[in-house]
This record gives C-alpha cells, structure tokens and sequence, in this order.
C-alpha cells in the first residue's frame, strides 16, 4: 500500500504552518473585550499582579491587542471596536463567562483585587469541596474567581456540604445570599 502524499504547500515560499500552540500559550486562552482598553491592562496588573507581554495602541489610544501573563497563564485584552461581533460586559450590563484563579495566597491576592478597584460578589469563604473561594468583579465588568485549597475535617467539609443543599434548595444562589458561614 502506498503513502498517502503529503498536500502541496501551493507555491514556492508560500507560509508554512507553525507550532499548534506558541510558546507560553496554553490550549485555552481567553480574550477580554473591554471598554477602556489600556486602563484593564493597568488594573490587571496592579489587581492581579499580571506581567504585561504585549501592547498595541491605536494613534487615538485604543488598544487592538494587549497581551498579559497571570502565573503561568496568557490573557488577552483588546477594546472593543465599531462593527465588532464582541461585547463587553460594561455596554451589556453581564457576563457569560468567570475567569478563574488558584493561588498559594488567596487572602493577599483578593486584597490586593479590591484595593484596586475590584468589587466583591461573594465573600471569601472557606468552601465544602476544600477551597477558600470568593468572587470579584472587575472595573471593566469581567467576574473573576479566587481560590486557594485548603484543608478541612470531614465533619466541617459535611456541614458546610449540607448548609449550601440547603441553601441551592430554597433557590438562593451564593452570589445572592452567600450560604457559606463558618461553622
């Protein structure tokens, strides 16, 4: 049986494919439209502690791509633009998505998130599955959550476990009625 052959490339010097990921990405990177392109990559910085990789700015200071590890994680940011498919959760008062982060110190990193700007949805709190978890929402309308695993007795983690049924039972939600007190 034969080889398949590989399919021609098209003309010579024509673009070759390069690696499926770049280097330092991940198989999931998010892209954040917001308003106020420049002052998010400012905020992700102070709040989270993001190290900024990329910018690019439009002559009237909008930004078109900006590019920003968090740990060892790449986020992109860009403004959103006149005749873009893409929203951001400023112009329509909501969000689909939370983006998610484990640290080794939630308590600073959740500080530090509001000091800058960031206004809480939920509490920290110490959660049944072994988290201390809370969320946040930033200043351009992206929700964020923050946590760190923690250790609990299996009494404690079935207490708290029951006390949130109890609660998703009647309907609340913790963003609404956060459920999770300590015990």
């Amino acid at each position: 049986m034969a080889k398949p052959r590989r399919a021609s490339v098209g003309r010579k010097g024509a673009s070759r494919p390069g690696p499926a990921i770049p280097k330092g990405f991940h198989t999931v990177t998010p892209s954040l439209a917001v308003v106020g392109g420049v002052a998010a990559l400012e905020f992700y910085q102070k709040a989270f502690g993001a190290k900024e990789l990329a910018r690019e700015v439009t002559p009237k200071g909008k930004l078109v791509h900006g590019r920003l590890r968090i740990g060892d994680s790449i986020l992109l940011v860009s403004d959103v633009f006149r005749g873009s498919d893409r929203a951001a959760p400023s112009t329509v008062e909501t969000t689909t998505v939370t983006l998610h982060i484990y640290t080794t110190d939630v308590e600073t990193l959740w500080n530090r998130a509001v000091d800058a700007g960031a206004k809480v949805t939920m509490p920290l709190a110490d959660m049944y599955w072994g988290e201390r978890y809370g969320h946040l929402v930033d200043p351009f309308g992206h929700h964020w959550s923050l946590s760190q695993p923690i250790r609990l007795t299996k009494a404690v983690r079935d207490a708290k476990r029951l006390e949130a049924m109890r609660s998703f039972a009647k309907g609340d939600h913790p963003d609404q009625v956060p459920p999770y007190t300590d015990i």
